[in-house]
């Protein structure tokens, strides 16, 4: 063992892991798409790290822009009015298209669903907060209560009232909807949701949350007319849609934020991972001008020490100038109508492969014992042959870094790689398939 893992394990507490399973890799240098280990050997970073290194490792730009911020002014407490949080925030007010919005900076995608949380309830003075089971908003605590998986457990029993709603999965539906069209798909969970707002009484519900594409529990694309069936229910009973952009924001999903992909306006939408492309921490609210506007007068009960932090306001007009002028939505496009013609051949050509779902460079393939029976190669929430990790690992073995959830392998690599990249990559990925295959006879 090297000294740096060695003295890694003996004085680290590494996230989501039992201590003595895991084996971290020692990493010793980062550039573009791609990170190598101590021993030399070249992987391709194809889960853009946790899906928030949007533009790669060692972008010149966003480098250099940290150090003419410290240099400038390293910290500045959030009472004050400083150029770069400024500047910050009316591109990501620009950028969102909702007019008259404002920003309320925090240092993680956690803490801005916390603070989404409160803001709903602020304004309606409300006291529920619907979000869904498949997702995963946070590892803090009223961001645990939110998440729906399994990840939620440790923090619970929690705080009163949060309530879990079933999104759209077609896929995993009951056997018996039999759905003939996505229009049916859209009808059938509009029915299931409004029917829950009735029966938790739409007097107590502040706010609803959305993955605005799910991510980590299955890049679940909602189906058409979904969002702005959801808009009108929360018109019609005046509860805050909240868009949890997190991992699906900055051009993720090919547009600048992935609410744009659908006919509809959020209240508040969350954000953090592509804002800084992971450089420095920093995330966010857009708060709506209707939500905003009861600030003027009541008080906002929100407030971090780090909040609009210089250095990441400072790193995110860096990045934001970036996404521009590389044209960063040109070759999500681009790259993604690649990775979707590969998924979809892997959908036809392997047998594990029960499903793949995609939407500009944010996929995953969904691994299953039968196409046929659709049973997941793994049983929900137990995989106790390490089947997944071992598949990852096989992955790895080979210089393609992801990671899995359930029975789903992620892929989501850096929006500004190439098609060469891509294409090299997937070839890996489609050779530890075929192994997947046998496994499965």
């Amino acid at each position: 063992m090297s000294k740096i893992k060695e003295q890694g394990m003996k004085y680290n507490l590494y996230s989501w892991s039992a201590q003595k399973k895991i084996n971290p890799m020692v990493v010793s240098k980062a550039e573009g798409v791609y990170f190598w280990d101590e021993d030399g050997k070249k992987y391709y970073d194809m889960s853009s790290q946790l899906v928030n290194s949007n533009l790669g490792h060692g972008h010149k730009k966003l480098i250099q822009a940290i150090k003419d911020q410290a240099e400038k002014m390293a910290f500045m407490g959030p009472g004050y009015s400083v150029d770069v949080r400024s500047e910050a925030a009316q591109k990501i007010v620009e950028l969102s298209g909702l007019e008259g919005a404002k920003v309320f900076f925090t240092n993680a995608g956690a803490e801005a669903n916390e603070n989404a949380i409160k803001m709903a309830k602020a304004y309606t003075g409300k006291w529920k907060i619907f979000s869904a089971y498949r997702s995963y908003h946070g590892a803090t605590f009223g961001a645990s209560m939110l998440t729906g998986e399994p990840r939620r457990f440790i923090a619970e029993p929690g705080v009163p009232g949060f309530i879990k709603y079933d999104g759209p999965y077609a896929y995993r539906a009951p056997k018996a909807c039999n759905f003939k069209s996505e229009e049916d798909v859209t009808a059938f969970y509009l029915e299931l949701l409004e029917n829950q707002f009735l029966y938790e009484g739409p007097d107590q519900i502040a706010g609803i949350f959305f993955e605005t594409v799910v991510g980590s529990n299955g890049i679940l694309i909602p189906p058409k007319g979904y969002y702005e069936g959801v808009r009108a229910l929360c018109d019609k009973y005046n509860i805050v849609m909240i868009c949890d952009e997190v991992m699906a924001g900055f051009y993720r999903t090919g547009t600048a934020f992935a609410f744009h992909q659908f006919n509809v306006k959020p209240d508040l939408v969350t954000f953090a991972k592509g804002a800084t492309c992971g450089y420095v921490p920093l995330g966010g609210v857009i708060v709506s001008e209707k939500i905003a506007k009861i600030f003027d007068e009541k008080k906002m009960y929100s407030g971090l020490t780090y909040s609009a932090h210089p250095m990441g306001c400072a790193t995110t007009i860096a990045t934001l100038d970036a996404y521009k002028e590389e044209n960063i939505a040109d070759n999500v496009a681009q790259q993604g109508k690649v990775l979707a013609e590969i998924l979809d051949d892997f959908e036809k050509k392997h047998a594990c492969v029960g499903q793949v779902r995609h939407i500009g460079l944010f996929s995953c393939v969904e691994l299953v014992k039968s196409k046929e029976t659709r049973e997941p190669i793994v049983p929900f929430n137990n995989d106790a042959e390490g089947l997944m990790p071992k598949i990852v690992g096989m992955l790895k073995v080979e210089g393609f870094s992801t990671y899995s959830h359930e029975n789903m392998i992620l892929v989501a690599p850096p929006l500004n790689i190439t098609e060469t990249e891509l294409r090299d990559a997937m070839k890996i990925m489609d050779k530890v398939l075929d192994s997947v295959d046998n496994m499965i006879k």
